[in-house]
């Protein structure tokens, strides 16, 4: 029994490696050239809903964008009403050309038609901080390169807080020792700040016109291109709410890119992350069946259980909101998780395309 406790107390101590506290902070030491003109382009596809609490958080900036364009990506609502509303540039989105995304189109689009020195790309369930402008220019400012942030994520409803382990192995996604130190890092694509400079050379989005998992291939496009890339966790200024149209939403979202961005990371990073998965996984559905059969190994898996639980409060303070009902049954949403990982895996593999948002895209970047 010592050997099982000492095997997951080893997995556990596993996710303190992979969680890196790097936290976007506004460093006051750091200046902004004020002549630089802020660009802020936001892709919104049926975001009627969401876009008004990114527009109103922009409204109250300490450093207000020179301008801000939502390009509407054919919504089927009322996405371009709602944000012309908002006094701001509004564009359709041209027909989709063979061999593009639909969000990297937009992204290219709504490049073409600004004119800022600083390109701050946002979707649309972003919510910021009054400050948050002002700290993306200057941590942009002090890596010299691209940086993008992962959100703290607001959630409300219960199938949303499913999405805890989600969140945070996409946290360990990014902070895993392997990914911090590789040439050629990913970039969270909710939330991305480079120099039109930078953008330029690689020719922007339409170097990866046809990626469906864009954030991270546009990475490698700027580390290949010697541009420094640095991402953060967006704790304090940066948030957002994925998912609040229910629960088919969140599991075509977030099973489009799962498989997909697994095959991205260095094997030693997939390994670390499997073997505190494995330790999380088995922790949360062995304690219960313990409990209920009354065994004699229940005090050492409580006392395991308890360990996933603290590291996962602590994780959460960082991560998002979710709950402390869904924090202590934490196994809940192992079962979200492994449907999901069935899920994309079942679409990229049989089907070999991916839905989301009522489009169908092919696995090799092909709409239809």
């Amino acid at each position: 029994m010592k050997y099982i406790l000492l095997i997951f107390i080893l997995q556990w101590l596993i996710g303190f490696k992979l969680f890196n506290k790097k936290i976007l902070e506004n460093d006051q030491n750091i200046k902004i050239n004020e002549n630089d003109k802020i660009s802020v382009i936001i892709p919104a596809r049926n975001e009627e809903k969401n876009i008004p609490n990114l527009l109103n958080s922009l409204q109250n900036q300490t450093i207000k964008p020179h301008e801000i364009i939502v390009v509407n990506d054919f919504s089927e609502d009322n996405t371009y009403s709602v944000a012309k509303s908002y006094n701001i540039k509004v564009i359709n989105n041209p027909d989709l050309p063979l061999g593009w995304t639909g969000k990297n189109w937009a992204l290219w689009n709504g490049f073409l038609n600004s004119s800022g020195d600083i390109l701050i790309f946002l979707d649309a369930d972003v919510r910021l901080s009054n400050d948050a402008i002002e700290t993306l220019i200057k941590t942009r400012n002090k890596i010299d390169g691209v940086i993008s942030v992962v959100p703290f994520h607001f959630t409300q409803k219960f199938y949303e807080r499913l999405l805890l382990l989600v969140n945070i192995l996409g946290i360990f996604a990014f902070t895993a020792p392997k990914e911090r130190k590789r040439h050629d890092k990913g970039l969270y694509g909710s939330c991305i700040v480079t120099t039109r400079e930078d953008y330029l050379k690689i020719n922007g989005h339409r170097s990866i016109c046809a990626e469906v998992i864009d954030d991270l291939s546009l990475g490698k496009k700027f580390s290949q291109a010697g541009v420094r890339i640095e991402n953060f966790i967006g704790v304090n200024y940066v948030s957002f709410r994925m998912y609040p149209n229910g629960i088919k939403s969140a599991l075509q979202g977030l099973s489009k890119s799962a498989a997909l961005s697994t095959s991205t990371l260095k094997k030693q990073s997939v390994m670390l992350i499997f073997l505190w998965l494995l330790g999380y996984i088995l922790s949360g559905f062995i304690t219960p069946i313990l409990f209920i059969t009354k065994s004699p190994l229940l005090n050492t898996f409580i006392f395991i259980y308890l360990l996933y639980f603290l590291q996962i409060i602590y994780f959460s303070k960082y991560t998002g909101y979710f709950g402390f009902i869904n924090l202590l049954a934490y196994f809940l949403s192992s079962i979200f998780f492994i449907i999901m990982i069935l899920y994309s895996f079942y679409q990229t593999t049989f089907l070999g395309h991916v839905y989301w948002k009522g489009r169908e895209i092919k696995v090799g970047g092909k709409n239809s």
